[in-house]
C-alpha cells in the first residue's frame, strides 16, 4: 500500500472511541455517542484526586484480594507537567508497586521531592485501610530511613528493610564494626550467593545477615541518633558487578524489622529495585508519560492515576505478550479488550 492511500485511511478513520462504540455501550449508554478529546481533558482537570485515588486503592482490593509479598515505594517526576506560566512544578507522585505480581497497589501524589516524607506516612495509610500490606515487606529508597517512617510501616502490619547511607556515619559505621567482629568470632553471620548475567553485565551479590540487633536499643545509644523501632535484623549486601574490562564494586546495609534469613534478605533488597524496570520505564517507554504536556488543574494526577489502571489491566493478562503488544491488541481487538476487562481467557 503507498503513502497516500495509508495516510486517507488515516485521516478518514474515525477516532478509536467511535470505532468501539458497539463495544462500549455494552457498558454504557453513549447516547450522544463518545466525548471529545476536549470534553475528558475538562473531566480530568475536575475529578477530585483523592477520591480517584481511593477508588483506584479500592479496585486493586476487589480484583486483587491476594496480600503481596514485597512493597517498593519509590517517587516518579512527570518531566513535562510543570506550568511556567504559573510557576507551578511537575508532577511528583510516589506509587506503591507489589513487585512480585508487578501491579500498581497505590499512589500519592506530592509537592516536591523533598515533601516524600509527608507524602509517604498517607500512602501507607491508604493502603492500610483493608490491611493491603500486611505481614508484606515494605522498601523505600534512603531518603525514608528514619524512625517516624519505620513506624508508620509497623503500624499497617508489615515489615521494612530500610537503608543505612552514608549520611548516617555513625550508624553505618557501627554495623560494619558489627559484621567484622561477628566474622572474627566465625560465627552469626547467615550468607546467600546469587548471580546476574544478562545486558553485557555479569554481577555477584554476597547477601549477609546477622539476627543479634540488641546493641541497637543498647543504652549506650546517644540521644538523637536514628533508631529504626522493632529493629530486628541487620543485611550487608556486596555487589561485584563485571561490565567488559570494567569491575565495579559496592557495599550497601540495611537495617528490617523483619527476622530475615539470607535468602529473602536477598530477595527483597533485589525487589526493590523493581519498581524501576517494571513501573517507571514501561510508563515512559510503553505509555509515553514523560512526554504527557497535561498540567492544568488535576489533568496530571488523575491521568497518573489513569495510566496505572491501564497498567494493571494490562499485567492482568496471561498470555506471553509484551505490554506494548497487549496495548495494540486491546486497540484492535474488542474480544480482547473484554477479556482485559472481565479477566477471563487468554
Amino acid at each position: 500500500m503507498s503513502f497516500a492511500a495509508r495516510s486517507r485511511i488515516a485521516t478518514t478513520s474515525p477516532p478509536r472511541g467511535e470505532a468501539h462504540l458497539d463495544f462500549l455501550r455494552r457498558h454504557l449508554p453513549f447516547a450522544n455517542d463518545v466525548p471529545g478529546g476536549r470534553w475528558l481533558t475538562i473531566l480530568m482537570n475536575r475529578i477530585d484526586p483523592a477520591l480517584f485515588q481511593a477508588a483506584f486503592a479500592g479496585w486493586v482490593r476487589e480484583t486483587r484480594p491476594d496480600r503481596p509479598e514485597f512493597v517498593a515505594i519509590d517517587g516518579k517526576t512527570s518531566r513535562r507537567s510543570h506550568d511556567r506560566a504559573t510557576g507551578g512544578a511537575p508532577l511528583h507522585m510516589d506509587s506503591a508497586f507489589a513487585t512480585t505480581s508487578r501491579l500498581v497497589l497505590g499512589q500519592e501524589a506530592v509537592a516536591g521531592k523533598s515533601n516524600e516524607l509527608t507524602a509517604i506516612p498517607l500512602l501507607l495509610a491508604r493502603l492500610a485501610d483493608g490491611g493491603g500490606p500486611r505481614g508484606a515487606l515494605v522498601s523505600i529508597d534512603a531518603i525514608a530511613t528514619n524512625g517516624t517512617i519505620a513506624e508508620a510501616i509497623r503500624q499497617t502490619g508489615a515489615g521494612y528493610p530500610l537503608a543505612v547511607q552514608a549520611n548516617q556515619p555513625t550508624l553505618r559505621k557501627d554495623i560494619e564494626a558489627c559484621f567484622q567482629d561477628a566474622l572474627r568470632r566465625g560465627g552469626g553471620v547467615e550468607t546467600f550467593t546469587e548471580h546476574d548475567k544478562g545486558h553485557g553485565r555479569i554481577e555477584h551479590r554476597d547477601v549477609d545477615v546477622i539476627r543479634d540487633t540488641s546493641w541497637l536499643s543498647g543504652d549506650r545509644r546517644f540521644p538523637g541518633e536514628l533508631q529504626l523501632p522493632g529493629a530486628a535484623t541487620i543485611v550487608r549486601v556486596r555487589t561485584r558487578i563485571q561490565r567488559g574490562q570494567m569491575l565495579h564494586t559496592e557495599t550497601r546495609y540495611y537495617i528490617s524489622s523483619a527476622r530475615l534469613n539470607a535468602e529473602r534478605a536477598a530477595a527483597a533488597v533485589r525487589g526493590h529495585w523493581a519498581i524501576e524496570s517494571r513501573l517507571h520505564w514501561v510508563l515512559n517507554v510503553t505509555f509515553n508519560e514523560h512526554q504527557s504536556r497535561l498540567r492544568k488543574g488535576f489533568s496530571a494526577r488523575n491521568m497518573a492515576v489513569v495510566r496505572h489502571f491501564a497498567l494493571n489491566l494490562m499485567r492482568s493478562a496471561t498470555d506471553k505478550r509484551s505490554i506494548k503488544l497487549r496495548r495494540k491488541l486491546a486497540a484492535w481487538s474488542q474480544d480482547y479488550l473484554s477479556m482485559l476487562f472481565t479477566g477471563q481467557g487468554q
